[in-house]
């Protein structure tokens, strides 16, 4: 070989590599163009639970984020853990995602109560436009491994599987034996048997191993999205005693006053309007003053704990925040904050056998008792769901309402509105859209069912936005259809249609039904034809578990 030849190889050579390390830049700079995401879901937590949304509880870092970004105040989910997060995960009503119910199988596709193989989940849809998919949380909608996270296209993740646990100590309870942990791919034994340090919270653990998600693929050149689902506010009731001691005393006022000051706060930050008065206080809850001073001490015990719960979020949300700025990300990174139902009413000993083992756990609160397992019951959830009837499971505003914060600095104007309503199954269509991503007609070889959910982006950019002309809802037997301005619902097993204008009435205290039965026909017509559509079947019907 000549000089020549020497020559014009090490100038081929020269311009290859050059090639390669400018695609490889270019490949890097598209990947990193593309914005990251972080989905933050809670669980239990009723409307006006957090300060930017009417509460007196401290949420500094959600207040910063909602005065900074975009509140949708007509934000619905479907009323109970396992169908919202299916519905939230697909883009599609839970029946057609495989859980109608809950995670149990009640005998039936739609009810088989995990994700089927005709949806794709936000991960799986990211990971087709180069992102690194991460989770941290509570899953709720697959018990078997072919069923976790990993199976459904999360990278890495750190996984309640079940729906409860222990905040301090989260050993699996007996009595539900989904309730544990696992770890990419690895059932965590050791950690729901082995003592915990004394500052241990489980709040506090999914924000740890989330955080350590982040860290452990920041080099990686590529978009990510994190999916942090907090279990709680979820009963138990259990807090650290220092954010238990900031609301000590404060709720001795009484739910009567606390509803009534969060609604007059709802007013002034212009979330909800005049015409739509307070909902008279649960059937079920007593008033404050017929109250001895002892009960009184307790249930402001019940509401301190769980607004300790709220806050600690809020403290673990902070956390998240500053890892953004931390990595340098935080102009680039969409982050999107939510709750899976309103409020819950429920009680342990109504869900489950009063038998000794339940007994074991359901321990009573005390000042001195940080671990005990009780919740809040109607009573405060009724103020949690301020100014809406009703609680979780039923599909009046009370159950199916939710704050939906949208933050994205440079990308979502600051201290913005946004009244047209919207459903979890928007998630999925808006971060695949936000991504670039295309939702495929199969996947892995399934024909998948269409997107039922639209695209919320132009919401997000401060565009017009026309929303659904139809939204509907179904669990439990428990049925709603919104349409425009109008609204049905009825309870299970009474399966009455009550017709109400959310227009003017949004909290369901004139049921128009009588005076209008030619809207109520109507929006029963679509009820059936959508339940046809989607799998709904009969509650009554039903294997039950």
């Amino acid at each position: 070989m000549n000089a020549r030849q020497i020559l014009a190889l090490a100038l081929s050579l020269l311009l290859t590599t050059t090639a390669f390390a400018q695609s490889s830049k270019d490949k890097k700079k598209k990947a990193s163009s593309k914005p990251n995401i972080v989905l933050i879901l809670v669980d239990d937590m009723g409307f006006s639970d957090i300060g930017a949304y009417g509460s007196e509880i401290a949420t500094p870092n959600l207040d910063r984020i909602a005065s900074n970004g975009l509140r949708f105040t007509q934000f619905y989910n479907t009323s109970r853990c396992c169908p919202t997060r299916a519905a939230l995960q697909t883009g599609v009503y839970p029946h057609q995602a495989g859980v109608g119910f809950m995670n149990g199988n009640l005998g039936n596709p739609n009810y088989q109560g995990f994700l089927n193989k005709r949806v794709i989940t936000i991960a799986e849809g990211l990971k087709t436009a180069g992102y690194t998919t991460l989770m941290s949380g509570k899953w709720h909608v697959g018990n078997t491994p072919e069923q976790w996270p990993g199976a459904r296209g999360y990278d890495k993740y750190f996984a309640l599987i079940g729906g409860t646990s222990h905040q301090f100590y989260p050993h699996p309870y007996k009595l539900r034996e989904v309730d544990f942990f696992v770890k990419n791919g690895t059932k965590l034994e050791q950690f729901t048997t082995e003592k915990k340090p004394a500052d241990f919270y489980l709040t506090d653990e999914f924000t740890n191993q989330a955080l350590s998600f982040l860290d452990e693929t920041k080099n990686e050149g590529k978009p990510f999205f994190l999916f942090t689902a907090y279990n709680a506010p979820h009963f138990p009731l259990q807090a650290r005693t220092e954010d238990i001691a900031k609301y000590r005393g404060k709720y001795l006022k009484g739910w009567d006053v606390v509803r009534s000051e969060r609604y007059q706060k709802l007013l002034s930050l212009g979330i909800i309007k005049p015409e739509w008065k307070l909902s008279p206080r649960d059937s079920l809850v007593p008033a404050w003053d017929q109250l001895r001073q002892t009960e009184k001490e307790a249930w402001d015990l019940k509401m301190a704990v769980f607004a300790a719960m709220v806050d600690r979020i809020d403290y673990n949300v902070g956390r998240i925040l500053d890892k953004l700025t931390e990595l340098g990300v935080d102009k680039n990174t969409y982050v999107i904050f939510l709750s899976d139902n309103g409020a819950s009413h429920e009680y342990p000993f109504v869900l489950w056998k009063q038998t000794k083992e339940v007994a074991e756990y359901v321990k009573p609160l005390t000042a001195d008792n940080p671990e005990s397992y009780v919740s809040y019951e109607y009573n405060w959830a009724n103020v949690s769901n301020t100014p809406f009837r009703s609680f979780k499971h039923w599909e009046h505003e009370g159950g199916v309402s939710t704050p939906f914060i949208v933050y994205a600095p440079g990308k979502v104007q600051p201290n913005t509105f946004q009244h047209t309503p919207a459903h979890v199954i928007d998630i999925q269509p808006t971060l695949l859209d936000l991504a670039g991503a295309v939702y495929p007609a199969e996947f892995k070889g399934n024909p998948l069912i269409r997107q039922e959910g639209l695209s919320l982006k132009a919401a997000f950019d401060g565009k017009p936005y026309a929303g659904h002309e139809v939204l509907y809802w179904e669990h439990q037997g428990n049925r709603a259809v919104r349409k425009g301005d109008w609204k049905i619902v009825s309870f299970f097993p009474e399966n009455r249609w009550e017709l109400y204008n959310v227009k003017d009435d949004r909290t369901e205290l004139h049921n128009l039904a009588s005076q209008h039965p030619e809207k109520l026909q109507e929006l029963s017509a679509l009820y059936d034809a959508w339940a046809a559509r989607a799998g709904v079947v009969e509650w009554a019907t039903l294997q039950k578990p």
